[in-house]
């Protein structure tokens, strides 16, 4: 019930005002059974800005820690969460991909849609990073069909460590649906695995027209804050006089 007050009365009238999203392809959107939608993630504003214009209740994976947060503020992080239809799922550890796939399976079986950011994280720099085939292994599993989605402009709208995004107008585009079902069976094969993943990733960006870096964005955002850190190791900063 709160996700619809969410949705209708509280933040989603907001983000309208805020961002004026252009809103391209929603038909594409089935009206009724389980899909996954796989778009891209620039913004922490993408996890509700999505939601706010699908016509029907999507349920997002979303990292464990928005939930586990100390005290006071952050059981009520963790409510508002919930309430916007976020499941938490820890990243860390070997069974973090199996623990996200099983979760999302199981919104699946329900018949409902299911919002996932291949990529894994938000990017970091504006380009869209390879994505992990976890989508893949939950498209052949449960045989639903994948709606790629490209969120434009939300990057510049609200970037990284900004708390308060800025009034911008966006584009939320989404494309045909992707049958992934010539797969039945193969969700075990790492090959059939990464070719689907491919698939859906150069679908979003045909959509999104966003440079491409066939890399994990966890990876190079790791190697680029360890480059800084020896940066500033080997030049630190001289206390002025």
């Amino acid at each position: 019930m709160f996700y619809y007050v969410l949705k209708y009365v509280l933040l989603g009238p907001l983000l309208r005002l805020m961002f004026r999203p252009r809103i391209e392809g929603l038909e594409h959107i089935p009206a009724t059974g389980a899909a996954i939608v796989a778009g891209n993630h620039l913004s922490f504003s993408d996890h509700f800005l999505m939601p706010a214009i699908i016509k029907r209740r999507i349920t997002f994976l979303a990292k464990a820690e928005y939930f586990t947060g100390p005290g006071i503020r952050g059981r009520l992080t963790a409510a508002f969460f919930r309430s916007a239809g976020q499941i938490p799922v820890d990243r860390s550890g070997k069974e973090a991909g199996q623990n996200a796939i099983r979760e999302g399976l199981g919104v699946l079986r329900k018949g409902e849609l299911l919002g996932i950011y291949p990529e894994g994280t938000r990017s970091h720099d504006g380009r869209l990073y390879k994505g992990k085939v976890g989508v893949a292994a939950m498209a052949i599993k449960a045989g639903v069909p994948v709606v790629p989605c490209a969120m434009i402009g939300t990057f510049e709208a609200q970037p990284p460590g900004q708390k308060i995004p800025n009034f911008r107008r966006v584009t939320i585009r989404f494309g045909e649906a992707l049958d992934f079902s010539r797969y039945a069976g193969m969700d075990n094969e790492k090959a059939a695995l990464r070719a689907v993943t491919d698939e859906i990733m150069y679908a979003i960006l045909e959509l999104s027209g966003q440079e491409y870096v066939d890399r994990y964005a966890a990876v190079v955002k790791a190697e680029e804050q360890e480059a800084k850190a020896a940066q500033a190791k080997k030049f630190p900063k001289l206390p002025l006089s």
